[in-house]
């Protein structure tokens, strides 16, 4: 503990560095080392590695695991395979969204979902609930897990030469193909190493036994990575229009609100909010989330006001904003009224004169990191 505030297993590591440390959904964290704007273009251009062991870690293991996740989650456990994994919803009765997170399936009998670090207690609920009564364990082992993000464009070449290093054969993190899941050996150690991320470059998650994080980090450093905090994470997943929790997602917005109706599967058994999501998407909803693009230099940021051109006539509300360290220019994204689409003029309330903005389709920079 750290102030009161939990502590990663490389928390005193980023002291060493000089990181800048704040309070972020309970935990002492890094937000940046040598500066949002380096660490962002590391990522873009090369290679970074975020501590972001704040995330969680739940295991679901037994013959009924795959139908706890189902029961418990929007999307449907049954299209995976061992060493994939999909991205999924926590909602609750209401179609709210509790969390968003990635599940991965290691084996029939044994999935493991990353949620976020402020519900990871309320995935864990859901998920308990799901499994009563069902051949199923559910175990929260975020305390003893240490996560690391590996990110841009030589993140598998660098994670695949540290982790050699570290005892591992072969080329796992190259040989794992995108949204693939893989148990690597080090030290002794089993790691899940996840071809997934958050900012919109190819790269590795790399779950690891917290003795292990120590070596790690700092194999990763010597061999390139550019430690990065999570105000470079917030930019880059920005960039992609991935939602945050607690910004664009939360229990008084729905799926088909956030566009993301594409992770709820309805046509399968009940699940947690179902009854609710069937009649959100029959309503359809009345505002969507949308990206803006705004003219000028003032950086947007959450919570302004989207207006009609040449009017009061309030449409929106920004959610997240900054300016683009990759284009250079204000981008946001906002819930509009859902007469709104891409292409759309607005205009943003940027203290002082309005700023002309267009209404567009994220992301806003173009990544594939599926490759």
């Amino acid at each position: 503990m750290d102030d009161g505030l939990r502590t990663t297993a490389l928390t005193a590591h980023h002291r060493a560095a000089g990181a800048k440390l704040a309070a972020f959904a309970g935990w002492s964290m890094p937000i940046s080392f040598s500066g949002t704007l380096a660490e962002h273009r590391a990522v873009r251009d090369d290679v970074g590695v975020f501590d972001v062991s704040h995330l969680g870690t739940v295991w679901i293991e037994g013959p009924d695991a795959a139908e706890v996740v189902g029961r418990a989650f929007t999307n449907d456990p049954a299209r995976l395979t061992d060493g994939s994994s999909q991205y999924t919803l926590c909602c609750d009765e209401q179609g709210g969204v509790v969390d968003d997170l990635i599940v991965y399936r290691l084996a029939a009998e044994r999935f493991v979902a990353v949620p976020n670090a402020a519900n990871t207690a309320d995935v864990v609920a859901a998920l308990t609930t799901a499994a009563q009564g069902r051949a199923a364990r559910v175990a929260d082992a975020s305390t003893d897990v240490a996560v690391l993000a590996v990110q841009g464009p030589r993140s598998l070449e660098v994670a695949d030469q540290v982790l050699a290093m570290l005892g591992a054969a072969g080329t796992p993190a190259t040989d794992t193909e995108p949204l693939g899941v893989a148990t690597v050996e080090v030290r002794g150690a089993a790691l899940l190493l996840c071809r997934t991320g958050y900012t919109g470059e190819r790269g590795v998650e790399l779950l690891v036994p917290g003795e292990v994080a120590a070596p790690l980090w700092e194999g990763l450093g010597a061999a390139g990575a550019v430690a990065c905090g999570l105000g470079a994470r917030d930019t880059l997943r920005l960039e992609m229009g991935y939602p945050l929790h607690g910004n664009e997602l939360s229990t008084s917005r729905t799926p088909y609100e956030a566009r993301l109706g594409w992770a709820v599967r309805l046509d399968r058994g009940a699940f947690r909010g179902r009854e609710a999501l069937v009649a959100a998407k029959e309503r359809g909803p009345t505002q969507r989330l949308w990206g803006l693009v705004a003219d000028g230099r003032r950086p947007a940021r959450a919570g302004l006001a989207v207006r009609r051109p040449g009017t009061d006539e309030v449409v929106g509300t920004t959610t997240s904003g900054s300016l683009s360290p990759t284009l250079g220019v204000p981008i946001a994204l906002a819930y509009l009224d859902a007469d709104l689409g891409p292409g759309a003029q607005v205009e943003l309330d940027v203290r002082g004169p309005p700023t002309d903005a267009e209404v567009v389709r994220p992301p806003f920079v173009t990544s594939d990191p599926r490759t």
